[in-house]
């Protein structure tokens, strides 16, 4: 065919596997652009992997409520996070278990689609039926009575 166009697939989760917002934008977009619109309606503690990291960002989130927090790079002087907090981002490799889950079971990965509609029809598919799952991929809060995103 001689050509690819790529897309990147944002997602928000909570620590029951549950997915709060995504967002779906061109691969050569800047992977902080759309997360202040994925948090619009959310509050709480979310944690991001070191492609989000960005002081803006995380100012321009707290404003809404949000405290976002992410592993730090090397050439960078290590954020003090609480025991909480970096047990919280010990638990990010959840979002990577919900991702092998849409693609493998959910079958969102297909690069032979001939019609752009087709492409977002089979991606929203395969998001509902991951919604509709019965057992999704969690982290356990025992002794907490808590969800870490929430509603508004």
């Amino acid at each position: 065919m001689g050509w690819f166009y790529g897309f990147k697939l944002h997602l928000v989760i909570n620590n029951r596997g549950e997915l709060m917002s995504f967002h779906l934008t061109p691969g050569n977009v800047d992977d902080r652009k759309p997360v202040p619109g994925l948090f619009k309606s959310l509050k709480g503690l979310a944690a991001g992997d070191k492609g989000y990291i960005s002081k803006k960002l995380t100012q321009d989130l707290s404003e809404q409520g949000v405290e976002f927090i992410t592993k730090h790079r090397k050439k960078m002087k290590p954020a003090n996070h609480t025991s909480f907090q970096k047990w919280f981002l010990s638990k990010r490799a959840i979002v990577e278990a919900i991702i092998g889950q849409l693609k493998e079971i959910c079958q969102i990965e297909h690069s032979r689609h001939r019609k752009t509609d087709h492409f977002f029809i089979n991606l929203l598919a395969g998001l509902a039926a991951y919604v509709l799952k019965p057992r999704k991929p969690a982290c356990s809060l025992k002794g907490l009575q808590t969800t870490f995103l929430i509603p508004n």
